[in-house]
């Protein structure tokens, strides 16, 4: 379903322009020529589609130099992003308020050398930051200089796959800095895994105040013995200590960070019947050759997302979507798992605010394709929604961005979160040079577009690597972290699917950090803003008669008129026993939980 969305696009600045047509019929290819990558370089571009562009953070140029070192997965402590390029540098940023009409000043400085090829930071502590480690050219002094070129092959043996030299000076795993002074961070510890670490997901533990947990999913070689005793890519049936098909748990004392270990490796792809740790297998997959669609045992995870509030995680494990209980942390034990023949590689997911659904992604073709174009199937490279009751998961839709990318733009399923509309699911999602598209998933089976930003080609000849790699909705705004060019910030604008109502509720939630894997649950203030978004829904979806919205809206506006005098504050009061009344014959479950919440907030209303 293609949303009706006006095709103006107003710029407001004058930086220098290049534009591109990209594959919704409008030209929003946005480029600086020079920009200092110290400072915002302001552009505020008004989008009819849900959009506003009202900030760019720009690297200079857009040649394979800037495309190399790209930036990737980020996140927020105290109003500061943090995030780790591809294959390049950490950078820090205070991002100030981009919710105002100027540019503001944004502190970049380099943090460390990223070893891996994408980086994912998990940071949830505030003093505290780790970093993931996965390849090969890492050191534990974090020096540059890498390790001896490996020797050549022996003859006949050219194109087999080799395991790099045992060194002893090596690090792949996850390094954990002091970040109490941000504009100087300290590694306090390196923890060493045997397959690195690809991501890792911060875990809080609700009764553990002393220590958190990072659980790592290592997706790359599994190193040799000789450099990390205990170390085996065997198979299971001829070592069961493998390093493979399982997670390691590090555990962090707060009060000595130092000291962080790991302290177990769950068995998470187990057989419970027959105790096999290869337990779970994709059951084949689309592809051109039957080598390529064979079924295969999933032995590692790429993503793994924590809610603690309701004790579960999900894992998106290249071969399947598992469930995890995470009650003790220390000790995750799986109580379900999907595997789908649609699907390529399980790449990341999300919970639904209430724990009732799963979104998880597909990256097939590991994002560097062209996987949204037209002769594409959608049920391939897209979302797949599940609802979730009592630990299983019951499959629901999929979701793939409506519009039909061209040949020239990587474009696949990549990382997203939820935007804090009340009353709603709305999730916001990266897809590469496909940009950014906002899903509403309230219906779990039936998703669709609510708003987007068209990213437009790099380059409309050949394919070249960029695109939003992640889309994170914080305080009030979306920031888009885009390979090729830098950091997007984009604010949402009102349009047929969104009112000015649902913005400023979203908008009204405001929290310090921002970890996505480390889900936290999203709780609204007991406000007039809140209830008037519940009020604008419950219209769209005609859950209350015509005379009664308009009724409910003139008391509340009166309400705010008086600034909550005691007359005013008593008639929304007198007014929720009816809303609350109307919940039992509410028309679909999404409207009964708005028509409860709203009675609750004319219950104990506050400006």
């Amino acid at each position: 379903m293609m949303p009706e969305i006006a095709k103006r696009v107003e710029i407001v600045c004058n930086p220098s322009i290049l534009n591109q047509g990209n594959d919704r019929g409008r030209l929003l290819f946005l480029r600086h020529e020079q920009v200092d990558i110290r400072k915002v370089a302001v552009c505020r571009v008004l989008i009819n589609a849900g959009f506003q562009v009202s900030q760019a953070f720009q690297q200079n140029g857009l040649d394979s130099d800037s495309v190399q070192h790209g930036y990737g997965g980020f996140q927020f402590v105290e109003n500061c992003l943090v995030s780790l390029a591809i294959g390049g540098f950490d950078r820090l940023q205070e991002i100030g308020d981009v919710r105002g009409q100027r540019a503001e000043e944004v502190q970049g400085l380099e943090l460390a050398v990223q070893e891996g090829q994408e980086g994912f930071v998990r940071c949830g502590l505030a003093e505290s930051l780790p970093v993931p480690g996965i390849a090969a050219n890492g050191r534990l002094d974090c020096g540059a200089q890498g390790f001896p070129s490996e020797p050549p092959p022996a003859a006949g043996h050219e194109n087999e796959r080799r395991l790099p030299v045992a060194q002893k000076e090596r690090f792949r795993g996850v390094r954990i800095f002091d970040i109490s002074d941000i504009k100087n961070p300290k590694q306090v510890a390196a923890v060493q895994t045997c397959r690195g670490s690809h991501t890792h997901t911060l875990v809080v533990d609700p009764n553990d105040k002393q220590n958190v947990y990072i659980y790592v999913s290592g997706t790359s070689f599994v190193r040799q013995p000789e450099e990390l005793a205990g170390c085996s890519g065997e198979a299971p049936e001829k070592d069961p200590n493998t390093a493979l098909f399982r997670i390691e748990v590090i555990k962090v004392p707060l009060a000595s960070p130092q000291n962080a270990q790991v302290v177990s490796s769950p068995r998470v792809f187990i057989d419970a019947r027959s105790g096999a740790v290869n337990g779970l297998s994709n059951g084949g997959t689309h592809g051109a050759t039957d080598e390529e669609r064979k079924a295969e045992d999933t032995n590692q995870c790429h993503d793994i997302t924590v809610y603690s509030a309701v004790g579960l995680a999900a894992g998106a494990c290249s071969g399947n979507g598992i469930l995890l209980d995470i009650t003790d942390p220390v000790h995750p034990k799986r109580v379900d798992a999907v595997n789908d023949p649609n699907y390529s590689y399980w790449h990341s997911a999300s919970f639904s605010n209430d724990g009732t659904k799963v979104v998880f992604t597909d990256e097939w073709g590991g994002g560097l394709g062209a996987r949204c174009r037209a002769t594409d199937p959608n049920v391939w490279g897209a979302d797949a929604i599940f609802n979730l009751n009592n630990d299983k998961l019951a499959f629901a839709s999929y979701y793939k961005m409506p519009a039909a990318q061209g040949d020239t733009k990587n474009c696949v399923a990549h990382n997203g979160s939820l935007i804090p509309v009340p009353g709603r699911d709305i999730e916001v999602q990266a897809w590469y040079q496909g940009g950014v598209s906002i899903m509403d998933f309230t219906d779990a089976a039936h998703p669709f577009e609510i708003a987007y930003f068209d990213r437009g080609s790099i380059d409309p000849n050949v394919l070249v690597l960029g695109g939003e790699w992640s889309a994170y909705w914080y305080n009030g705004a979306i920031y888009g972290s885009e390979i090729a060019r830098g950091l997007d910030v984009f604010e949402l604008t009102l349009t047929k699917f969104l009112t000015q109502n649902e913005i400023d509720a979203a908008k009204s939630v405001r929290v310090a950090d921002l970890n996505v894997q480390n889900q936290q649950k999203i709780v609204w203030p007991a406000s007039l803003v809140v209830a008037k978004a519940y009020l604008d829904q419950l219209e769209r979806s005609q859950a209350l008669p015509a005379d009664q919205i308009a009724s409910l809206r003139n008391a509340i506006k009166s309400a705010e008129e008086s600034h909550m005098s005691q007359g005013r504050v008593a008639t929304l009061k007198g007014m929720a026993a009816s809303v609350e009344q109307s919940a039992g014959s509410a028309k679909s479950p999404a409207d009964a939980k708005r028509l409860h919440a709203f009675a609750d907030l004319l219950k104990h209303p506050t400006a």
